[in-house]
């Protein structure tokens, strides 16, 4: 029997969640959305978090047995009869046992959309002889981060939008206080935010430096700063990162952040 799954669960602050807790971080995020589907056994085995129009995230304690597995993606199936799923995050096994469950169930077809790695920052590395420092960004950049959010969302998901699509996003991004610059002669040339913050964790996004001022050292040291904020508040640095973009990985790597582990992103059609 499935139960709701809250934001401040004991399940999330124990082993064995806290094993995978690194991969799984957004269901931290998720379950504290209103109107999402937070779901858990009674065991803390097996988590599952969903919001509307966007992916689910599915754990599942890497011991359970096979024929158990199996029962309970058909319960959350059933679960779920009647509500579109637009698509699963998960390890790569979870996730692609889950979409093949859920296909069939619902005569869908699916496809891997994105092989995510997970990175930590156990200890950051501030990047050297990189000009310029680091600002928080306020209320005349709005613009200027509607631009960058749209070359961030080029670069990262292939989709070409125009920057004023992204105001919104930029505002709520500037209002919540958590998104900086890197300048160079008090002009920005590079984009980091703080997308949120876990007990344990600070997972940090929309990294992003326009493609004439690469190679400078600027995402590095932008990062970096995101690190040492996060450091002082006693949480560990994360994010994702698309396997398939080796220069973000890299950036991420140079400052300290090592490989914790894939998530898969399948999507549903």
């Amino acid at each position: 029997m499935l139960e709701k799954l809250h934001p401040d669960d004991y399940v999330l602050n124990q082993y064995p969640f806290m094993r995978d807790e690194l991969q799984y971080n957004l269901i931290h995020l998720i379950s504290a959305i209103e109107g999402a589907t937070a779901l858990k056994t009674p065991d803390g085995r097996m988590l599952f978090a969903g919001s509307p129009g966007h992916n689910a995230w599915l754990w599942l304690s890497e011991d359970m047995a096979d024929d158990r597995r199996t029962a309970l993606m058909q319960e959350l199936i059933a679960y779920y009869e009647g509500t579109d799923l637009s698509g699963i995050c998960g390890t790569p096994a979870t996730a692609e046992f889950f979409a093949k469950l859920y296909a069939e169930a619902n005569q869908l077809e699916y496809h891997a959309y994105m092989l995510m790695e997970t990175y930590s920052c156990p200890k950051v590395i501030k990047p050297i002889k990189v000009k310029g420092k680091m600002i928080q960004a306020a209320r005349q950049h709005l613009e200027l981060v509607a631009e960058f959010l749209a070359g961030f969302t080029e670069d990262a998901y292939g989709a070409s939008v125009i920057p004023a699509s992204q105001l919104p996003a930029a505002e709520g991004m500037i209002m919540r206080g958590d998104l900086y610059f890197w300048t160079v002669n008090e002009l920005p040339v590079s984009m980091a935010n703080i997308a949120h913050r876990s007990p344990r964790h600070g997972r940090i996004n929309a990294v992003y430096t326009p493609q004439v001022l690469r190679k400078n050292g600027y995402a590095s040291a932008i990062v970096a700063g995101l690190c040492s904020i996060l450091e002082e508040e006693n949480r560990e640095p994360m994010l994702y990162a698309d396997t398939k973009n080796p220069a973000s990985n890299k950036v991420y790597k140079n400052v300290g952040f090592v490989e914790s582990g894939p998530i898969a992103e399948i999507r549903f059609r």
